[in-house]
């Protein structure tokens, strides 16, 4: 069944703050929908400003710059005439509060239509009850003779008969349906996290099948900080049915024809893997881009973690872009090192090597006396890896390259990891990807070619900071740790829920108590690409201080 308007979802890869560069992307994705024959092009939430501005919104210069973009975009002129434009910004009003909305503006040949945000998230990693205050009434406009109801992300997600317990006592959705529309439209800026995609579909379906009212779905695309966006703008008919679907992780101008829906990867399946691969590459790519950054450095260990985040980085950035150094010690295997070479062979990375032996061995002398009579424990392990982390530091700021932690949620759940040490860097690509992920992924990328040595795939996984170490020396098992760590940290269960569900409860325990222990290390952990349903980051606010046993 046709929509009842050639509507263009223009999902586009916003950069939070550059006013004049959104703008531009928002020009020349409208000339691209004219020439395809749309009648309306409808962009993502807050496209002007990016999203999330946080405490930006807070300043009045940032303000200021939003409210002239949008000015400039609604004079009439040649690149929108006759068509209507949607295009999210940040909107000052004059009354009390926040002093601010979150708004899309309607544009069509000068004429300027405003639609609010009613509802505003302040769960998981939003916070716009900080910024903005809610619109008072959802907004329709009439397009090319269609009634077309606007509504901005959250504004969807509250319908009483999807959801057990709505969140909020309003749903501008039924409201906007009340009032007569024939299309609802839907601007967006939600994150992605695996299986998510479904979950909105279910959602969209469920409010088009109830209102028997088509919906158009505009998402955001790129990242921004931690937080990745996966586009998937889509359309669904009024009975609920995709009947069309933008691609995800890159910026596109999709009319939204019946019939060029594509189908969703299945969970689990390999192309899922390969949507998580994509997501982490498109994050680090847009991260180190507009941070300022042409190049990166990391450690490279011959082991999984490390491996895989070469890999990304060689995708994202391309080879010539990525640094690898390998820093052995005394407790290093030779075949770590030859693993580590091999990797970056096959990559066609820059590779070195250096010893940390000179200066371990120079910080082991000099803490002599202060350590005597102590015998040997997990100080002089942290000592090499803050060594290796000191020179990985130093080769970032010699050179400008982005400093990339390898380490990964399961190491980030227990505080596995070293303060100043492997957790050093700028953006941890793997800090929401749990250890038994971290395997998948390998040996998805193993699969077009084999990159990856299989022996870095089959060993034991060790730190290597003691003699015959393993990480299983310390730890539960990896599928254990991560089945715990997941029902703790994205389902928020209990202990006693987690042992009901049949895991032993030493380890459900002992997870947990390393859970609570390791918050300190979290707070100066380096921002983590979120691609799970709760990262360890803006959406994990849990003090470091407290007694309360999970």
């Amino acid at each position: 069944m046709p929509l009842p308007l050639r509507v263009a979802a223009a999902q586009i890869d916003t950069t939070v703050g550059d006013f004049e560069g959104n703008a531009r992307k928002v020009r020349e994705a409208t000339l691209r929908a004219r020439s395809a024959g749309a009648e309306l092009v409808a962009f993502p939430e807050l496209t002007l400003s990016g999203y999330p501005p946080r405490d930006l919104l807070e300043l009045s210069s940032f303000q200021r710059a939003a409210d002239r973009a949008l000015a400039d975009l609604a004079a009439p002129a040649e690149w929108s005439r006759g068509l209507a434009v949607v295009v999210g910004f940040p909107e000052k009003h004059g009354g009390p509060g926040a002093g601010l909305h979150n708004a899309a503006a309607v544009l069509q040949d000068g004429r300027v239509t405003i639609a609010r945000k009613m509802l505003l998230p302040t769960y998981d990693v939003f916070d716009e009850g900080r910024y903005f205050d809610p619109g008072a009434a959802p907004a329709r406009v009439t397009v090319a003779g269609v009634r077309v109801g606007v509504t901005i992300c959250e504004d969807a997600w509250n319908d009483k008969s999807f959801w057990p317990l709505p969140r909020y006592h309003g749903d501008p959705i039924e409201q906007l349906c009340a009032s007569g529309v024939d299309l609802l439209l839907n601007l967006s800026a939600s994150p992605y996290a695996i299986g998510k995609a479904r979950l909105r579909e279910r959602m969209l379906g469920a409010a088009a099948r109830r209102h028997g009212v088509p919906v158009v779905y505009v998402n955001l695309v790129g990242g921004n900080d931690s937080l990745l966006f996966d586009g998937r703008s889509l359309a669904l008919d009024r009975e609920g049915t995709p009947v069309a679907r933008a691609p995800a992780f890159r910026e596109e101008v999709a009319l939204l024809v019946p019939g060029s829906a594509r189908p969703l990867p299945g969970q689990g399946s390999e192309e899922e893997l390969a949507e998580i691969l994509d997501a982490l590459a498109l994050g680090l790519r847009d991260y180190a881009a507009k941070t300022g950054f042409s190049s990166v450095v990391l450690g490279l260990s011959g082991g999984v973690d490390s491996a895989l985040t070469a890999c990304l980085a060689a995708r994202a950035l391309g080879p010539a872009a990525v640094r690898g150094v390998a820093l052995p010690s005394r407790h290093t295997a030779p075949m770590s090192v030859t693993d580590a070479r091999l990797l970056a062979e096959a990559l066609g990375i820059d590779f070195s090597v250096i010893s940390i032996e000179g200066a371990y061995g120079a910080l082991l002398s000099a803490l002599a006396p202060s350590f005597a009579g102590r015998p040997e424990d997990v100080t002089e392990q942290n000592l090499q890896a803050r060594v290796r982390g000191t020179i990985l530091m130093a080769l970032s700021n010699k050179r400008g390259d982005l400093l990339l932690s390898t380490g990964n949620k399961s190491e980030l759940s227990v505080g596995y990891c070293t303060l100043y040490g492997d957790m050093a860097g700028g953006l941890a690509v793997l800090g929401d990807v749990p250890k038994t992920l971290v395997y998948r992924l390998a040996r998805h990328v193993n699969r077009a070619r084999a990159v990856i040595p299989e022996r870095t795939l089959t060993r034991p996984p060790s730190a290597e900071l003691a003699p015959n170490q393993t990480d299983q020396d310390d730890l539960p098992s990896y599928e254990i740790l991560d089945e715990i760590a997941r029902r703790s940290v994205e389902e928020r269960r209990s202990g006693e829920e987690i042992v009901r569900l049949g895991l032993p409860e030493a380890e459900v325990r002992r997870v947990l108590r390393l859970l609570v222990a390791s918050e300190y290390k979290r707070r100066q952990a380096a921002p983590v690409l979120r691609v799970t349903s709760r990262a360890f980051g803006e959406g994990w606010r849990f003090p470091i201080a407290h007694r309360f046993q999970r």
